[in-house]
């Protein structure tokens, strides 16, 4: 993949992660803040003042995310985001750790190929 397929796959991505919590927040799903600078998406609990960190890493061609239950990093493959270490997709595992994170289960799903 080269560096601008990876950034406008990358850029995409944290777009979809912003939209899929703007609709959790307007359903009462979570209660998120998000603010983006560049290739750093910052997700803030309202209830809790803690932080998810996604940022892309261009030189590695990664999607990194750093929260409290620990830092996570994620690779293209096969038209998916997976975990470098445990396989599991982005949206599955971030819905996990917002879900841990925040006190309240949300789902958030994969934008379709």
């Amino acid at each position: 993949m080269t560096e601008s397929e990876f950034m406008k796959q990358a850029d995409a991505t944290m777009e979809a992660i912003e939209r899929a919590l703007e609709e959790a927040t307007d359903t009462g799903e979570v209660d998120v803040e998000c603010s983006r600078s560049g290739n750093v998406l910052e997700i803030e609990f309202v209830e809790n003042g803690t932080k998810i960190i996604v940022n892309s890493q261009t030189p590695m061609r990664e999607l990194w995310i750093a929260a409290k239950a620990g830092g996570y990093h994620y690779r293209r493959e096969g038209g998916h985001w997976v975990d470098t270490r445990a396989g599991t997709e982005l949206f599955s595992a971030l819905s996990h750790l917002l879900s841990e994170q925040g006190g309240r289960a949300i789902s958030l799903q994969a934008p379709s190929a």
